[in-house]
């Protein structure tokens, strides 16, 4: 189950490199706070990147304490909702995606900036999902 877990988590990060920053910075918060102990114990000569941190919790996945272990499960749990969303409104804005917002490259909030850009024109079922999201 301990092994499960981080591992849920080191799969859960690699999206985090693919999302925003609100998303990165909240799901290392909770990481950082719920496994300090385990952090500055058996990781605190590790170079942070590329998930060799995550990759030393797993490697000491025996030895983490319940709070750690919740800390990982909360995180992957943040952000499978993040997947979610950012899935739901991929449906949702996938026309007015591609009419409007073809050439934006991904990134930095250039999709979602283009999408306001083109907020009278975008379809009620994007703008629907962009409210449900608290994207707008």
């Amino acid at each position: 189950m301990r092994k499960r877990v981080v591992l849920l988590a080191v799969v859960a990060m690699f999206f985090v490199s693919i999302s925003s920053a609100w998303a990165a910075d909240n799901v290392i918060d909770t990481v950082a706070k719920g496994c300090e102990k385990e952090l500055n114990s058996y990781c605190k000569d590790v170079t942070p990147g590329e998930g060799r941190v995550l990759a030393c919790l797993y490697a000491f996945s025996d030895k983490l304490t319940g709070q750690c272990e919740y800390a990982l499960y909360d995180a992957a749990v943040q952000l499978e909702r993040f997947v979610a969303s950012l899935t739901y409104l991929a449906n949702e804005c996938d026309a007015d995606l591609e009419k409007f917002c073809a050439d934006i490259a991904v990134g930095e909030g250039r999709v979602l900036k283009c999408l306001d850009d083109n907020g009278d024109k975008i379809s009620d079922r994007c703008t629907q999902a962009l409210k449900d999201v608290g994207a707008k």
